[in-house]
This record gives C-alpha cells, sequence and structure tokens, in this order.
C-alpha cells in the first residue's frame, strides 16, 4: 500500500511538511500540497510559488496541486512548475468551500460538463507534464460521476485519485462508497481512495472490502494522530513526548516566518482543532488554549495540557469509516 498525505489548505504547507516529514515521515510516500490558483495569463506570483520552492522540500516527495478552469492559465503555471524539477501536476476538482464553486472551480467545476471536457482535453494536450486528478463524485448528486466517469477515461490520467462525496456534502454524511465500487469496476485509469480513514481500524475495515487498492491518501486522519500511519504498519502509538516535541518544532518555525504572536497563535489553534481528539479529558486546557493572545498564555496552557493529560489511544473524529 501506498500512503499519501492529502493538501489541506492552510495547514499542510512547507513548514508543517518538513517538520511532518522529519517526525512522521517515514511513511508517507508522497505528499500533495495545498493548490495553487492559477492566475490570468500565467502571472502567479513567487510567493504563490514558494510552497514548492525545491529549497523548501528536500528529501520530500511532492506533487504540486492547481486549483482552475482555465486551460491556458493551467498551461502556463504547469510550465512554472515543470522549471523548478517536478514532473507531475494535480488538477483540483475536489474543493467544496463556496469561494471557490462560485467561481466554477475545485468541485464546481464538475458541473459545467462541457467546460471541463474542453479543459482536460486542452491541458492533456498540450504534454507539458503528467496530470492526476482529486475529484469528488459530483457537484449536486452521486449520479453525475458515472459521466465524469465516462470522461476521465477519455484521458491518461496519472491517478484518479476519488473523494466519494459530492460538494454539497463538504465533509459531512459517510463517502459514497457505493460509487467509489462502481469507479472499481469501471475506470481505465489507476485509482486512489480518499475520505474517512481516521484510525487503525478504518483503516482495517478499508482494506478488508477493498484489498485491490494500493492507493490511500489520507488528511484530517493524520492532521490528529501524526503516527497513524505507523500505527498501520504495526509500530508504536504516538507519545505525548513526542506529539510535545512535533509541536514545538511547528511552534517555532511558524514564529520565525509569521509577523507577531497572533498570526503565529492562530496557525497553532488550527491544528489543535485536530490536536484535541488527542486529549478527550483536556477540555479546560483546550479552552485555555483557544483563548490564549499571547504567547506566554499559549506556552503556559500547552504545558499545563501535556503535562496533565493522557493520549487517548485509538483516536480518531467522532464520525469513523
Amino acid at each position: 500500500m501506498k500512503f499519501y498525505f492529502a493538501p489541506l489548505e492552510g495547514i499542510t504547507g512547507y513548514i508543517y511538511r518538513n517538520a511532518f516529514q522529519d517526525f512522521f515521515g517515514g511513511e508517507v510516500d508522497r505528499y500533495f500540497t495545498p493548490f495553487i490558483a492559477t492566475a490570468h495569463e500565467g502571472t502567479v506570483k513567487n510567493r504563490s510559488l514558494r510552497d514548492i520552492f525545491p529549497a523548501n522540500n528536500k528529501g520530500i516527495s511532492l506533487v504540486p496541486q492547481i486549483l482552475g478552469n482555465n486551460a491556458q492559465d493551467f498551461i502556463s503555471l504547469s510550465k512554472q512548475i515543470r522549471e523548478l524539477g517536478y514532473g507531475e501536476v494535480n488538477l483540483n476538482l475536489g474543493c467544496p468551500y463556496g469561494t471557490v464553486v462560485s467561481k466554477g472551480k475545485g468541485a464546481g467545476f464538475l458541473a459545467r460538463k462541457e467546460e471541463l471536457k474542453a479543459f482536460l482535453s486542452e491541458i492533456y494536450s498540450a504534454g507539458i507534464t503528467e496530470i492526476s486528478i482529486k475529484t469528488r463524485i459530483g457537484k449536486d448528486s452521486p449520479e453525475e460521476f458515472e459521466e465524469l466517469l465516462e470522461l476521465y477515461n477519455q484521458y491518461p490520467v496519472k491517478e484518479l485519485i476519488i473523494h466519494p462525496r459530492i460538494q454539497l456534502d463538504f465533509y459531512k454524511n459517510k463517502p459514497n462508497m457505493e460509487v467509489f465500487e462502481k469507479a472499481l469496476l469501471k475506470s481505465k485509469n489507476p485509482l486512489c481512495y480518499n475520505g474517512d480513514i481516521f484510525t487503525v481500524a478504518d483503516y482495517n475495515n478499508f482494506h478488508e472490502k477493498y484489498s485491490q487498492v494500493d492507493k490511500l491518501m489520507i488528511g484530517r486522519g493524520l492532521l490528529v494522530n501524526p503516527a497513524l500511519l505507523r500505527e498501520i504498519k504495526g509500530g508504536n502509538a504516538i507519545e505525548r513526548k513526542e506529539l510535545k516535541d512535533f509541536h514545538d518544532r511547528l511552534y517555532a518555525d511558524y514564529g520565525k516566518v509569521m509577523s507577531g504572536d497572533k498570526n503565529t497563535l492562530f496557525k497553532m489553534k488550527e491544528l489543535w482543532n485536530y490536536f484535541r481528539y488527542l486529549f478527550p479529558e483536556g477540555d479546560k486546557q483546550l479552552k485555555k488554549i483557544q483563548k490564549a493572545q499571547r504567547s506566554a498564555d499559549y506556552e503556559a496552557a500547552v504545558r499545563e495540557l501535556f503535562a496533565a493529560c493522557e493520549i487517548k489511544k485509538n483516536a480518531g473524529f467522532p464520525a469513523s469509516f
């Protein structure tokens, strides 16, 4: 089984990736970046590409992800990425958020079948680089995916990464495994599964049912428990000191590149939206972490949490696969 780290916008950038790779990355086969949005006439600024600069990703197997619906802009950005040394880009057809969908991008592009067909024909014909696709199964209804899969089958998709939810689901409801099973039978391209693998039990249940699947993309499960892949492979469960050291590395690295306590603490509090599931008895300390406005208060709350609370074994999101 190959394991991919899913992109999560605003979280899994190069600072997070480097820390994760140093502490837990031995089990990750590939990382996918949060999306880089195409820009008109290819005028993407360097700060938008900083996340994929090779100097910021040493020793990491990385696939840059692109968000867009204009073929020429996609091709222009693909050329820039190719010049940085990458031989593959990933097309984002899965982002469910309103600001993206309203522009006909991400999962919003799935509802524009003719435009999507013309777009795919143009970017694959350009032959700039290999292109994988991360997709949902439709915008409004799972029934949309049959036509979408027929469309994907017309192109040499490096890998088709399927998150079997529709755009309207966001991350609620259960993945539609019936649709995924149909894709396993009908896809002409290699498949990767993405969705709701939060615990070792989730993985084992999935693998037992779909043993033919040899690629898994995991996102939120790894944000909650960074050692999840190690545990899946029979290794040790995550320990408090290990997580504390990982946290401290992230806190220090974000502090070096972000301006002021406010921005650094905002970034760390985003991570605690996931870490918190490891500490079900830590409500008091977790509230202090979220309320902290100064670095000293934040650091004290974090120390208190790690000193007072045990990590829950086999922790995951409330709803599992």
